[in-house]
C-alpha cells in the first residue's frame, strides 16, 4: 500500500494517524481492540501550562528537575511550549476535561508530585486517558483513509536495503500478515509486563521496543524504568494503580506503625518526585528480618468537605470490590512497574537511527524524562511527539510503491496451533522472567543480582520459542528488553533517578548522560 503503517492505537498513534491522513492513506494496528492500551488506563491526568508564558517556563523547570540532571533540555521544551496547542486540539475535538463548579465553569487544574504548582487536567475525575481515547478514535473514525486493524501481533519489521517498509504480524488466530508501505511508526507504548509487578495492561510486552533493536536501531537509557509509588497491595489482585492525583488531594502515606514518613525522605514529602517516593516505600515495608515485608498504607481519612467517591469513581468502585473505602480505610500500597523512560532512540521529529523507521510516546526515547518522568507529563508526550513524527514523515513523502513481485517474495509463515505443553512451557519461561526482573532489576539493584540475571537471560534464549503464536512473540520480546535493561542497568554504575545501585549509591557527574546501546554495545552519549 502506498501509505504508512502506524502500530499502537494509543494517545500517540492515534494523534499521529490524524495527521498521516491528511496526506496519504494509513493502516492502524492494534494489539487488542482500539480502545485497550495503556493510554485507556492513565488515570493521574495530563500536564498542561495553560496559564502563559511563566506557567510554561515553571512546567520546564519541574521536568528538568525531577529529570534528576539528565533531561535533554531541547525536547523538554518543545514538550511545554507545544503542550497548549495540542491540548486545544482536544477540546475543538469533544474531550470532555473536568471544569470547576456546575461543569460550565474554568478547566479544573489539580497539583501532583513535584509539579510547582496545579496543572493537572482530569476527566471523569480518574479517568482521563479514557477520555482522551474516546475522543481520539471518535475523530479517526471520521477519516476514511485511517484502516484500522484490531487484535495484531507484532513480529518483526520489514528491512529492505536497510530501510523499513512495513510489518510481520500475526492474526488473532496466529495467522501470518504483512503491513507495506513507505515507513512504520511505532507508537506501541511500554513494557511493564517484565516485571511481575505492574500497573500496566497485558498488551505491555515492549514489542515495538524489541523489534526495533533486533532491526538494528539505537535504544537508549533502557536502565530508567520508574515505579509507580502506590498500587494497590492485596494479595491475589492486580497491581492496580492508585493515582498520584490521591496525594495531590491530600492523602498521606503511613507506615506499619502508622507513622508518616515520607517528610524524613524529602521536603515535598507525599509530593516528592516518583522514584523518591517508591523507594522510601519499599524502605518502610522492609521488615527487620531477610524476606520480612511490612505492609505501608494510604491514607484519605483526615479528609473533609470533598466526596471522594465522586472525585475519584474509578478508583472508588476497584477499592470497592476488596472492600475498601478512601474516606474510611487505611489502603495497603506498594511500587509497581509504571513507565519506561527509555526507549528506541529519536531525535526530536521522531526519526530512529534506522531509514523509514520512527517512533514516538512511551516506545521511544527523545530524553525529554531525563532519568525520572515528572507525572501526568506521559499523556502531553504522547500528543507533542506523535504529531511532530507524523509532520516529519509528510515531509519526507512517500516512496514509490511496492511491486507486487516484491511483495510475493517476502517470507511467510504458516498458520500455528500450539499444544497445551507447548504453551505451559512458554507461560512458565514468561513467568520466571518476570520473577527475576522484579528481584534483581527492579527498585534496588547491585552488580551481583544484575549479573545473575544476565547469565539467566543468556541461558533462557536458548529457551525461546519461534515467534509463530501471539504468546510466543510476546516471550521474545519480553526477553529482548529484560537484556536490554539488565545491559544498561550494569553498565550505569551510579544512582541516578530511576536507578538506584546499592553499591553505587551516589551520583557521578561522569555518567550525566544518557545511555546507548546497539549490537550488544552500551556506551554513554550526549543528545544533541
Amino acid at each position: 500500500m502506498r501509505g504508512w503503517t502506524v502500530v499502537g492505537g494509543g494517545i500517540t498513534g492515534l494523534r499521529a494517524a490524524l495527521t498521516l491522513a491528511k496526506a496519504a492513506d494509513v493502516t492502524l494496528i492494534t494489539k487488542e481492540g482500539a480502545s485497550e492500551s495503556n493510554t485507556h488506563y492513565a488515570q493521574g491526568g495530563i500536564a498542561v501550562a495553560m496559564g502563559g508564558v511563566q506557567d510554561v517556563e515553571l512546567h520546564g523547570q519541574d521536568t528538568i528537575q525531577a529529570g534528576d540532571g539528565l533531561v535533554f533540555e531541547k525536547a523538554a521544551r518543545l514538550l511545554v511550549e507545544e503542550g497548549p496547542v495540542r491540548v486545544e486540539e482536544l477540546l475543538a475535538w469533544g474531550t470532555h476535561f473536568d471544569r470547576e463548579g456546575s461543569g460550565r465553569g474554568e478547566l479544573m487544574r489539580t497539583r501532583e508530585g513535584a509539579h510547582s504548582l496545579p496543572r493537572i487536567l482530569h476527566a471523569n475525575g480518574d479517568a482521563t486517558g479514557r477520555e482522551i481515547g474516546r475522543a481520539l478514535l471518535e475523530r479517526v473514525g471520521q477519516e476514511p483513509r485511517i484502516h484500522l486493524h484490531e487484535r495484531v501481533t507484532m513480529r518483526h519489521l520489514v528491512v529492505r536495503d536497510g530501510r523499513v517498509i512495513g510489518v510481520h504480524a500475526l492474526d488473532d488466530h496466529n495467522k501470518p500478515l504483512m503491513f507495506l508501505g513507505s515507513g512504520v511508526l511505532l507508537a506501541s507504548g511500554g513494557a511493564g509486563q517484565v516485571y511481575s509487578d505492574t500497573t500496566n495492561p497485558g498488551v505491555a510486552t515492549g514489542d515495538g521496543i524489541a523489534m526495533a533493536y533486533r532491526a538494528g536501531a539505537e535504544v537508549s537509557d533502557m536502565e530508567f524504568y520508574q515505579f509507580h509509588p502506590t498500587a494497590l497491595s492485596v494479595p491475589g489482585a492486580p497491581r492496580f494503580l492508585l493515582s498520584e492525583a490521591l496525594r495531590g488531594e491530600g492523602a498521606l502515606l503511613r507506615n506499619h506503625r502508622g507513622e508518616r514518613f515520607m517528610e524524613r525522605y524529602h521536603p515535598m514529602a507525599e509530593l516528592a518526585p516518583r522514584d523518591v517516593v517508591a523507594r522510601a516505600i519499599m524502605r518502610e515495608g522492609m521488615g527487620e528480618r531477610p524476606g520480612e515485608s511490612l505492609p505501608v498504607y494510604l491514607d484519605m481519612r483526615h479528609i473533609t468537605g470533598k466526596d471522594l467517591r465522586a472525585r475519584f469513581p474509578g478508583i472508588s468502585a476497584r477499592l470497592a470490590e476488596y472492600g475498601f473505602e478512601l474516606s474510611r480505610d487505611l489502603i495497603p500500597v506498594r511500587p509497581a512497574a509504571h513507565y519506561l523512560m527509555g526507549g528506541v532512540r529519536t531525535d526530536l521529529h521522531g526519526r530512529t537511527t534506522v531509514p523509514g523507521l520512527f517512533a514516538a510516546g512511551e516506545v521511544a526515547c527523545t530524553g525529554v524524562h531525563g532519568a525520572n518522568r515528572l507525572a501526568s507529563n506521559s499523556l502531553l508526550e504522547g500528543l507533542v511527539f506523535g504529531q511532530r513524527a507524523a509532520e516529519a514523515m509528510v515531509q519526507e513523502g512517500l516512496r514509490d510503491e511496492l511491486s507486487i513481485a516484491e511483495e510475493k517474495a517476502a517470507p511467510t509463515v504458516q498458520t500455528v496451533s500450539v499444544g497445551e505443553g507447548e504453551a505451559s512451557r512458554v507461560a512458565a519461561l514468561r513467568e520466571r522472567l518476570r520473577n527475576l526482573m522484579w528481584q534483581h532489576a527492579g527498585l534496588l539493584r547491585d552488580q551481583a543480582g544484575l549479573s545473575a540475571i544476565q547469565a539467566e537471560l543468556h541461558v533462557m534464549r536458548r529457551e525461546l520459542p519461534a515467534a509463530t503464536t501471539r504468546e510466543n512473540a510476546e516471550m521474545c520480546n519480553l526477553h529482548t528488553v529484560a537484556e536490554l535493561i539488565v545491559a544498561s542497568a550494569l553498565a550505569r554504575k551510579e544512582s541516578r533517578g530511576a536507578h538506584a545501585r546499592t553499591d553505587f549509591p551516589q551520583h557521578d557527574p561522569g555518567q550525566a548522560k544518557h545511555s546507548r546501546m546497539v549490537r550488544g554495545h552500551v556506551d554513554f552519549v550526549e543528545f544533541t
